[in-house]
């Protein structure tokens, strides 16, 4: 199967299409010799994140578990910013192309549309929280720093507000219709939630898929009370 690729057509790492998961081997302490340098040096950078977070990475530590020089990251990226812009940019990839996925099966069905979407949304958090915290992290909140990485992260969020305004027009009636804010108001929901679970808070509620979808479903009933109450 190809990996996910980005606009300018590098290989991303690979997610896997019936889980939703980044598809890779934890890289091996000097086991890079030669071939994708720049794909090595992703994949260590994510083992990083997984045990000490974003702020824990460091392109010489980056390096030493690639098994490169410390100048070997130089010639991908500039600084550990570059570096966690790519990592946040292949997440972007990998979540756009799931909830397009989503979209796609429930094409014509504005409200099935919009839970698959969100529920698209959440599992992707829920099974990569490495990227999930990169994506959204401190480190790379300014992405019009990083042109490729807002590029994706525009196209996902696009599908959301794309669900958003075709579930608008058949189903809300009355309360707020200003499309911009209808989309802060959903997406912040299900970002809250993935957050929550990304976190580890929801252990105890969130302990399969479908957990992860009856728990996901009733924040979709939420939100569309609240879109369709007038009376706010």
């Amino acid at each position: 199967m190809m990996g996910v690729r980005n606009q300018s057509g590098r290989n991303m790492s690979e997610f896997d299409k019936s889980s939703g998961r980044a598809k890779r081997k934890p890289p091996k302490k000097g086991a890079y010799h030669h071939g994708n340098l720049r794909r090595a040096l992703l994949d260590s950078a994510l083992a990083m994140v997984e045990k000490e977070g974003p702020r824990g990475v460091s392109l010489r530590a980056v390096a030493r578990l690639a098994g490169v020089s410390p100048a070997a990251p130089y010639r991908h990226f500039t600084g550990k910013e570059g570096l966690l812009a790519a990592l946040a940019e292949e997440g972007f990839c990998a979540l756009e192309q799931q909830m397009q996925s989503a979209s796609q099966a429930t094409r014509g069905l504005a409200l099935a549309e919009f839970r698959a979407i969100g529920f698209a949304y959440v599992r992707f958090a829920a099974r990569n929280p490495s990227h999930f915290c990169v994506m959204f992290g401190p480190e790379v909140s300014d992405k019009s720093e990083h042109p490729s990485l807002k590029e994706a992260a525009d196209r996902a969020s696009q599908i959301f507000a794309d669900a958003i305004a075709n579930f608008q027009r058949p189903e809300l009636e009355g309360g707020d219709t200003d499309p911009q804010r209808l989309f802060i108001s959903a997406w912040s929901t299900f970002h809250g939630l993935a957050t929550l679970i990304v976190g580890g808070q929801l252990k105890s509620s969130v302990g399969s898929d479908a957990e992860l979808e009856a728990l996901g479903n009733s924040v979709t009933d939420v939100i569309c009370r609240g879109l369709s109450f007038s009376g706010l």
